[in-house]
């Protein structure tokens, strides 16, 4: 019999498989793929941020190579429909006669890249919620389970290029983590500009089967957060929320909306990642420090004035929570190390 800690050694060890196979693909980007490997395993959605060629498209379809599971591709633009994402019954002559059949639309995978996800209209970015809600879409009066595992990986390119639709609070919400993707380094872009006598990059060699991405799924949830941790998490979330009572004199400047709970679970869950990532069973404060940029940066709403002194992002977690009495020393070290 297999005891426990050989269990969350080998769960370690094939949580870095993947990302090391990831990383053979998607060079000088080893904390963006973390993140989004993360919210595979965590079974939530990522937000994918940044500039044009920085190997967003690339991360997801290495990411769904190595982990042996089915990928599916939507190019949002403005004038795709709901139907074309989640399909659409269609009418069939027969030996019975007319009838309609129901075809899947390229939501019906295991990692969906959705590309370029804010050139779609609020219409069909609305179709995607249930879909990362639910794990169902609606087709006529008939609703139709999506397979599992399933996350939505979307990309976006900062909203101020032009032919792009913000986001509404209510689908930014959806997404655990907003990962940024950052231009790489000197070093990696020598690697990159290296490989360009290939025709196309080649994916990452499978590391893990399906059912052991299921398997290791299931065994991210066993993981522990002890009960002082969730009262911490707990304090962070309502000190976001600018019209409570436990709000910070800088959320109540700086904001128009704080985290939802649903910030707090995304926490807890990558946590719960980073974790059995080290083989504990157990979280401790420095894998919530770990969690807590990329699951509240894109929930925090500013105010017109802090937009306007370009307080966003990691710089207005940071602001927000540095009001905050009694955080763990991890926590503290992450706040400070954000630049203003």
């Amino acid at each position: 019999m297999v005891d426990s800690n050989t269990q969350r050694s080998g769960a370690a060890g094939r949580i870095h498989a993947l990302e090391e196979a990831v990383g053979i693909t998607v060079l000088g980007q080893e904390g963006v793929i973390r993140e989004a490997v993360a919210c595979l395993l965590a079974g939530g959605h990522g937000l994918l941020e940044g500039p044009p060629g920085v190997a967003k498209t690339l991360l997801v379809k290495s990411i769904a190579a190595a982990a042996g599971i089915d990928f599916s591709r939507i190019q949002f633009t403005p004038d795709l429909l709901p139907a074309d994402i989640t399909g659409t019954e269609i009418l069939i002559e027969g030996p019975q006669g007319r009838r309609f059949e129901f075809r899947k639309g390229p939501l019906f995978g295991n990692i969906i890249l959705a590309d370029e996800v804010n050139r779609a209209t609020p219409r069909t970015q609305s179709a995607l919620i249930e879909a990362m809600a639910e794990q169902t879409i609606s087709a006529g009066t008939e609703r139709h389970e999506l397979p599992g595992p399933f996350t939505v990986l979307a990309t976006q390119n900062p909203v101020e290029m032009e032919g792009t639709f913000p986001l509404p609070e209510a689908q930014l919400d959806r997404f655990l983590l907003k990962i940024q993707v950052p231009p790489p380094g000197e070093a990696a872009l020598v690697q990159v500009f290296a490989r360009t006598a290939e025709a196309t990059p080649p994916l990452p060699a499978e590391v893990a089967s399906r059912e052991q991405l299921v398997a290791l799924i299931a065994e991210v949830r066993s993981v522990e957060i002890p009960e002082p941790m969730l009262r911490q998490v707990a304090r962070i979330i309502r000190a976001t929320d600018p019209t409570g009572p436990a709000g910070t004199d800088s959320a109540r400047r700086n904001l128009r909306l704080g985290a939802s709970p649903r910030g707090g679970e995304a926490i807890c869950r990558v946590a719960r990642v980073s974790a059995l990532r080290a083989g504990r069973h157990y979280a401790v404060p420095e894998d919530l420090a770990w969690a807590l940029k990329p699951a509240l940066r894109h929930r925090l709403l500013p105010s017109f004035e802090a937009e306007a002194r370009g307080l966003t992002g990691d710089a207005l977690v940071a602001d927000v929570l540095h009001d905050l009495p009694d955080l763990p020393a991890e926590v503290e070290q992450v706040l400070d190390a954000i630049d203003h």
